[in-house]
Order: structure tokens, then sequence, then C-alpha cells
């Protein structure tokens, strides 16, 4: 008896290995929680036209329950980009997700449309579930502020595709808009004058050039920051990107507003332009408003030069409205109640399609009046 069974065992020993999709790295359970846990997030952003359930092959979104008669749909997509680096090397998940929204529903919003349903991409080698959890977390905040509903997604677990513990996202956001009420810049003329919302920090562009002047000039961002020694430097530079949809969506809905610019990466320079027709070129004073210290900390760590600043970082301004003169006073009560922060800072004028940023303003103190012209 003792024989056969030491042949059943030897002949057991010599077949081939079996493989299964978590021996290769990709654990289908972990997935499985995953859609499990982040169910209520997303439930918890249900909209009319959406009931923000999660599980199927795709989402449905009924335009006739969200109440358009004649609408224009408008896509956008984005992602958070290198920031993303400093959330996982300093265990910062939950305000990416932020981000992620707000990169998408602040360039719907500019097109006068209101931002209806959301779908991220999550991708890592390997799933931890707590990172994704909280990183999804601030992706349902981010829809929620903006009113719009998280109705699906994608995780994707690829080992050996990414480094231990890093992972990218990408976020898909449609939003509509009633056909009369599309905004395009056609309408802008000039004299018409330019009003900027105050952002939060840096937003979701530089950071490799943030990550760079940190490694480079051995920042502490464990610390307190030198320019606020209430906040620690990690946190003023991870702060979450803005988002206006809230306080803009009226005004754009009333017409008020001829155009709006999202500055986002290309800064003032390259952004304005993006919603001029030929023939008019935006004029911005640099000393309209005050740099914020976080933006005078850069330029003062990295010795940058004006025109970086300008076409590199948002500069304290996170969104460029325009509208009539007559409408300022109006607009601007408005956006004050809705806890932004105005400045009034620049005008439309004739002349070849583009954006000069000109003057001295407190970021620069130490340097001469400067000039710096982007033509797109």
């Amino acid at each position: 008896m003792s024989c056969l069974i030491a042949y059943f065992m030897s002949e057991k020993q010599n077949e081939p290995e079996s493989y299964t999709y978590a021996k290769a790295g990709v654990s289908i359970e972990a997935g499985n929680a995953l859609v499990k846990a982040i169910a209520p997030l997303a439930k918890a952003t249900a909209r009319p036209g959406a009931n923000a359930e999660l599980g199927g092959f795709g989402g449905f979104f009924d335009l006739k329950a969200a109440g358009y008669d004649d609408p224009l749909l408008v896509a956008a997509n984005d992602g958070v980009g290198t920031k993303l680096k400093l959330a996982i090397d300093h265990d910062r998940h939950d305000s990416v997700g932020i981000d992620l929204v707000a990169m998408c529903v602040n360039d719907l919003i500019v097109q006068g449309a209101e931002p209806l349903f959301f779908l991220d991409y999550f991708a890592t080698g390997k799933l931890e579930n707590g990172v994704a959890e909280r990183v999804v977390a601030g992706i349902a905040e981010g829809c929620k502020i903006s009113g719009c509903a998280l109705i699906g997604g994608e995780t994707a677990e690829m080992p050996g595709m990414y480094a231990d513990g890093d992972y990218d996202l990408a976020g898909f956001c449609v939003g509509a808009v009633e056909r009369d009420k599309a905004v395009t810049g056609a309408r802008l003329e000039a004299g018409d004058i330019l009003l900027g919302l105050a952002s939060s920090g840096i937003h979701s562009n530089g950071y490799s050039l943030v990550r760079r002047l940190a490694e480079d000039k051995g920042w502490k961002l464990d610390r307190p920051a030198l320019f606020d020694p209430e906040t620690l430097l990690i946190e003023a530079l991870i702060a979450p990107t803005r988002i206006y949809v809230k306080s803009l969506l009226p005004l754009m809905q009333s017409g008020h507003i001829k155009a709006l610019a999202h500055i986002t990466g290309g800064g003032l320079l390259e952004n304005i332009p993006r919603v001029l027709p030929d023939g008019l070129h935006a004029h911005i004073d640099a000393s309209a408003w005050e740099q914020p210290r976080l933006m005078a900390f850069l330029q003062a760590q990295g010795n940058i030069e004006p025109e970086e600043m300008a076409r590199t970082f948002n500069c304290g301004i996170g969104m460029v409205l325009a509208v009539s003169p007559d409408k300022v006073p109006s607009v601007t009560a408005d956006l004050e109640a809705a806890d932004e922060t105005v400045h009034q800072i620049g005008d439309i004028r004739t002349g070849s399609k583009g954006c000069t940023v000109q003057g001295k303003s407190d970021i620069w103190s130490a340097m001469s009046d400067w000039t710096a012209t982007h033509n797109g």
C-alpha cells in the first residue's frame, strides 16, 4: 500500500504548476471588495438623471429627467499629473480625487455646461484597498461639490506597470448646456473687462517643477511652511484644486459672462487666448491682485523669471471671466456672495489674438516692470 501511495504522490509532483490570476499579481477578490466599499460613495452623488449605482457595464443618464429641452453635450477628460507623486510619497491620498474632478468640471463650466456625470480610471500595480478607497472618496466629494453623479469607473491592477505603491488617475466628465446658452467667446468685444477668481493654491499644474525644487533645495515638507507657520509645507503644496461650478453656473446660464478661461497648464499667458476670437488681445495687469505667498515662495526658491511664472503656474488666479463693463458690479457681487474672491485684472483690446501680462507685482517686487506676451 505504501508503494502505491508513493507512486501517486510522485505522479502528482510531476504535474505542471497550476497558475492563477492571483499568482500573477492580480486579486479579483480585492477588486470586488473595492467595488463593494465604494458603492455607497457613488450612491451619495446621485442627482436627477442618474441614480449613481455601480456594478453594470456602463452608467445611464437621463437628460430629460435632468430638465433639458434642447441640450448640447460637452465632454472633458483630464488627470492630476505628478501631483500624485507628492500624494503617494507623503500619504496624502484624500484630496487628489477632488483635483481629478476639478480639472474636468472646471473645463466644462467654461463652455456654460453643467457637469452631469463623472467616471474615473484608477490604475496601479497592486491594489491596496485602503488607498483606493481614500482616492475614490475624494472623487465622490468632488462630484458632490460640483453637483455631478459618479456613475461608474474602472479599476486596473497591472503588476509590472507601476512601482510599488504608485497609481495613476484619469477622469471623464460629461455635461450639458441648452443650445442657445453655449459659451464660445463669440460675443467678446474690445472694452470687455477681465475678472480673476482666486485659486486655492497651485491646483494641478506645474508639479514637475515643484518636485524638482523640493529635491534640489532639500525642502522639509513635513515642517511648517516658511510663508505660513500654521501650515505644513506638504499641506500647502497638496491643497486641492478649487471647483468653481456652483458659483459660476447661475451666471453662465443668465448670460452675464461672455467667456471663461480655466487657468491650467500654460498659465495666464496661454489659456486666456483659447477663448478669444481673432482680432482681440487680452491685457493683464500683474499688479492688480496680491500674489499668494506660496507663489512668491516658489519664485524665490527657483529664481523663476516672471514670464516663466506666468505660463507655468496660475499665480493665484484659477479662472478668468470676461464681462461687459456694465455687468462688473453685479457679477462681482454675485460671485462674492458665493464665497469667491474676485479681482479686476485686465481688459480686452483690439490686436492680434493673444495675451499680455504686464506690470510689477508683489511676487516679483525685486524686479523692474516686465512684459510677457503670448500670441495664440
